[in-house]
C-alpha cells in the first residue's frame, strides 16, 4: 500500500465553511493557547488532557460530538483529596471575592499559593464578610478564615488591615498573596504592606527560581527581585488548581479584632448609568448580534437588567449599535464578570475579545455554534421570547423584593 498522504478536498472545504453542519467536527481541539499576558493556558476539558497528577480529564465541552445538538452528561470525577494535617507554614491568600465569589484572578492566585506551599505548607484563605462561594475545596483552599461583622462591610480598608494584622500575628504566614487588581486587592495589599513595613512585589506575573517577576515600565519591561513576603499578583500568574480537592477546614482567630477609628465613611453604592461605563471596565455586558431581530426589545432587556450594552461586528456594521460598543479583537477586549451574548454565533475575533470574561451566557437558536461551546450557560430558543420572559422574571423579582421590604 502506498505511503503517500492523500488530500481530501471535501473535508478541507467543510473545515473552511463555518456554515456547514460538519464544520465543528473538522476542527482540531485546542489543548493550549497563549493568554493576553503571554502565559500559555491549558484546556482542562480537552480530549486526552493529562493533568500533573496523571489524571485524565473528561471532555465536557461537547467537542467529541462534533457540535451535536445533544450533549452527553458530564461524568462526575472524584478528585484526590489533598490534606495537610500539621502545616509547617502557611501561605495566606486574600481573594477579592467580587460579588461574594472567587473570580478567575482569585483562582490563579490560589494556584500560585500552592506552588509556594509545596507539600509541607497549607494555603490559608482570608475572606471578609458573607460570601456565596461553595467551591473553596476544588479551588485549592486548605484552611478558610472568614472575618465577618459590620466593621468589615462596605469600603473599610483600614479595618481590614487591622484584621490582616491579627491574622499575621496568629498564623505568621511565610507569604501573603493578594490580587493586584482594581477590585480592592491592589489598594488593600499596599496599605497592608505599609502597616507591616514590608516592600511588596507588585504586578507579579510569575514566580520562578526564588524570584518574583513583575511588570514594569508601563508593562513593557520585566522586573525580577527575590521572592517577597507580600506579593501582589497579576492575572494569569499561575495555573489554577484543577487536579485535586482540598479540605477547606474553617479556622478562627484566637483574639478579637480591635475596631479602628476609621477616617473613611462609606456612604454606600451610587447608581451609575450602564451606558456611561466604558466597555473595557463594565462588569455586566449584554451583547447583541445578527440573531437579534427586535432591537427595541433588546434595549429594554438591557435596561431592565442594568447591563452595559455591547454588540458583535455584524450588528455594528449593520448600524444597529455604535462603533464604540463593538466587542472583539477588532473592537474592545472586555473583562466582564458576566457576559450575555444574544444571537451571536461566535466568530474567532469575538471569542478572543471575551476570553477574559468570568461567566458567559449564550442565547442562540443554533446549538452547534461556537458561542454555545464557549458559554458556561446556554439557552436554545428564539431570542425575542427569551428576552420577554427575562424581563418578566426581573420585574417579578423586584416586585417581590419591594413587598418584602414593605
Amino acid at each position: 500500500m502506498s505511503d503517500i498522504i492523500r488530500r481530501d478536498p471535501r473535508a478541507e472545504w467543510i473545515a473552511r465553511n463555518r456554515l456547514h453542519p460538519l464544520h465543528a467536527a473538522m476542527q482540531p481541539v485546542e489543548h493550549s493557547w497563549m493568554g493576553p499576558n503571554g502565559i500559555i493556558r491549558k484546556n482542562p476539558h480537552g480530549i486526552g488532557f493529562i493533568g500533573p497528577n496523571g489524571i485524565k480529564r473528561i471532555d465536557r465541552s461537547g467537542v467529541q460530538q462534533g457540535g451535536a445538538t445533544k450533549r452527553t452528561a458530564a461524568v462526575e470525577v472524584q478528585l484526590p483529596l489533598h490534606q495537610v494535617a500539621a502545616p509547617a507554614f502557611y501561605i495566606s491568600v486574600v481573594p477579592d471575592m467580587v460579588g461574594g465569589r472567587l473570580s478567575s484572578h482569585d483562582r490563579d492566585l490560589l494556584g500560585l499559593a500552592h506552588q509556594l506551599a509545596g507539600k509541607d505548607g497549607a494555603v490559608l484563605a482570608v475572606v471578609f464578610g458573607e460570601h456565596k462561594e461553595n467551591t473553596f475545596a476544588t479551588a485549592g483552599v486548605d484552611r478558610l478564615l472568614v472575618l465577618d461583622g459590620e466593621a468589615f462591610n462596605g469600603y473599610a480598608p483600614e479595618q481590614r488591615v487591622q484584621g490582616l494584622r491579627a491574622v499575621d500575628n496568629q498564623f505568621n504566614p511565610r507569604h501573603w498573596l493578594l490580587p493586584d487588581s482594581r477590585s480592592g486587592g491592589g489598594e488593600l495589599g499596599r496599605r497592608f504592606a505599609a502597616a507591616l513595613g514590608e516592600r511588596p512585589a507588585t504586578r507579579v506575573w510569575q514566580v520562578k527560581d526564588q524570584e518574583c517577576i513583575g511588570r514594569a515600565g508601563a508593562g513593557l519591561q520585566d522586573l525580577a527581585r527575590p521572592v517577597a513576603r507580600l506579593i501582589l499578583a497579576a492575572v494569569e500568574c499561575a495555573e489554577p488548581v484543577s487536579e485535586t480537592r482540598h479540605e477547606a477546614l474553617p479556622v478562627e482567630l484566637s483574639t478579637t479584632v480591635a475596631r479602628s477609628l476609621s477616617r473613611i465613611e462609606d456612604l454606600g453604592a451610587v447608581a451609575v448609568d450602564p451606558a456611561a461605563i466604558p466597555m473595557a471596565e463594565a462588569e455586566f455586558i449584554f451583547s447583541g448580534g445578527n440573531g437579534v431581530k427586535d432591537w427595541g426589545l433588546f434595549h429594554r432587556t438591557a435596561a431592565a437588567l442594568g447591563a452595559t450594552e455591547g454588540a458583535s461586528r455584524v450588528a455594528v456594521d449593520d448600524g444597529f449599535m455604535a462603533r464604540d460598543r463593538q466587542v472583539g479583537a477588532s473592537g474592545t477586549w472586555v473583562t466582564a464578570r458576566v457576559y450575555v451574548a444574544v444571537g451571536i454565533s461566535g466568530a474567532i475575533q469575538h471569542l478572543q475579545g471575551i476570553g477574559a470574561c468570568d461567566k458567559v451566557v449564550a442565547i442562540n437558536l443554533d446549538p452547534g455554534c461556537d458561542m454555545i461551546k464557549r458559554a458556561d450557560l446556554s439557552v436554545i430558543g428564539e431570542s425575542a421570547e427569551i428576552l420577554q420572559a427575562l424581563i418578566a422574571a426581573v420585574e417579578a423579582y423586584r416586585n417581590d423584593a419591594k413587598r418584602d421590604a414593605a
